[in-house]
């Protein structure tokens, strides 16, 4: 049987980055990936925060990363019906030679990613499906592949949102559907000059926009429109739970939300060139259940990192961090010739301490508050149709205009149970 110091299951960007590292150290790594080529397969919003992962990843601080565009632009919209409220935040620090986050396609990030590997020697074989692992023992040795067997010290999950090496690994139980949302994502092609037209933006700058309310039905979730160098990356993600109560197909969804009068014009025009659709982990690293055992090692959406605070979502930047900490894992087991889960525990300690273990501890109570549906039903209908009343004027004499606020508000919402949401709001958040 062929052995290798560490096979890594999963071209994204936690396996890519644990591979680095392992390359790095001199181990004998090898990278499979299921889909066609590294990127295939992997098809989230498109936003990269770079600024948690620069020190980790030198590689990704560098001019010739293929980013898209940085984004220079912020923008939330409420939506209630046709209507819609937005919020806009501009600031000269996200224009800085380091940006805040940047736009990607991960078709085109992951293959870079990979090709960097394979100039340092590394060995990443697409179109390779791992159907389970070995065990000898009861430790992990290896994995099945292709009707083969081959030998590992040390197996990295990072077969994403399934993790279903992870759940063979007695990491994890069965998928809880409460604690998935599915989304649906369009490439639509578009001009760079109509793009910055439509967003409002100078050469080469970035939007990210998220959109909460009726792009949802009132369902748990929300939109996004990110803007890339020629095209736009537009999609909508709802909870897995409400989407099959609901039976609104979601690509149905989608179609509703590029009509929108608030989105229509900024994608009028373009062309759709891609369309995908892909499982996102909601509830967080899986509590209660390690990061690793004899022999094996889950990282990224595997191991549920990624984190939705509804006006920004990140999973790439812990992704890639978790997959350096593994990788540091696994050079320090080497040292030693020792991969059982007492030394391999390094990692979960190292992510526990890490900004990972630390955002994730911080806002641990925010899936339960984003399960809240006032918060994609009455709060947007209410804080839209306030402002509308702000903003109207007939022949009758205005009135006051703090009360008329008011009144607005809370005819949709009691004072006592907007109190009650903000006070866990306050604690979630």
């Amino acid at each position: 049987m062929e052995k290798f110091d560490v096979i890594v299951v999963g071209a994204g960007l936690s396996g890519l980055a644990a591979a680095s590292v392992c390359i790095g150290g001199g181990l004998n790594t090898l990278v499979l990936e299921r889909g066609i080529f590294p990127g295939a397969k992997n098809v989230s919003g498109g936003r990269l925060y770079l600024k948690p992962v620069a020190s980790l990843l030198p590689e990704f601080s560098k001019g010739d990363l293929p980013i898209e565009r940085p984004v220079t632009h912020e923008r939330l919209t409420l939506m209630d019906g046709s209507d819609s409220l937005t919020l806009s935040l501009q600031t000269p620090e996200f224009r800085s030679s380091m940006p805040q986050s940047v736009t990607v396609l991960r078709a085109v990030l992951d293959r870079w990613f990979a090709e960097r590997l394979g100039e340092c020697g590394g060995i990443v074989v697409p179109k390779i499906r791992v159907d389970g692992v070995i065990r000898e023992k009861g430790r992990i040795c290896g994995i099945r592949a292709a009707g083969d067997e081959i030998g590992a010290n040390v197996v990295i999950a990072a077969d994403g949102v399934n993790a279903l090496l992870s759940e063979r690994a007695g990491l994890r139980s069965s998928h809880d559907p409460a604690h998935f949302a599915v989304a649906a994502k369009e490439i639509i092609e578009l001009s760079s000059g109509a793009i910055e037209e439509r967003f409002q933006l100078n050469n080469g700058e970035g939007a990210a926009q998220l959109f909460a309310g009726s792009v949802t039905r009132g369902m748990p979730g929300g939109g996004f429109l990110y803007t890339n160098r020629e095209t736009l990356s537009l999609g909508v993600v709802v909870g897995v739970q409400a989407a099959g109560s609901s039976k609104v197909p979601v690509h149905e969804l989608v179609e509703e939300f590029k009509d929108h009068p608030a989105v229509a014009p900024l994608v009028r025009g373009g062309n759709v060139v891609e369309y995908s659709a892909h499982l996102i982990p909601e509830a967080g690293p899986y509590h209660g259940t390690s990061l690793s055992t004899d022999g094996f090692l889950t990282v990224g959406d595997a191991a549920g990192f990624c984190l939705n605070l509804g006006v920004t979502v990140r999973g790439m930047d812990y992704a890639l961090a978790s997959g350096v900490l593994a990788g540091q894992a696994v050079l320090k087991a080497h040292e030693t010739g020792d991969f059982s889960r007492e030394i391999l525990s390094t990692y979960d300690r190292s992510v526990r301490e890490s900004f990972i273990g630390k955002d994730f501890k911080t806002y641990r109570k925010v899936p339960r508050f984003l399960g809240n549906p006032r918060l994609y039903s009455l709060y947007p209908q209410a804080l839209t149709g306030a402002f509308k009343d702000l903003y109207r004027v007939t022949e009758n004499p205005k009135g006051k205009i703090v009360r008329g606020f008011r009144n607005s508000l809370f005819s949709r919402i009691s004072l006592g149970q907007a109190l009650r949401d903000v006070i866990r709001g306050y604690q979630a958040l």
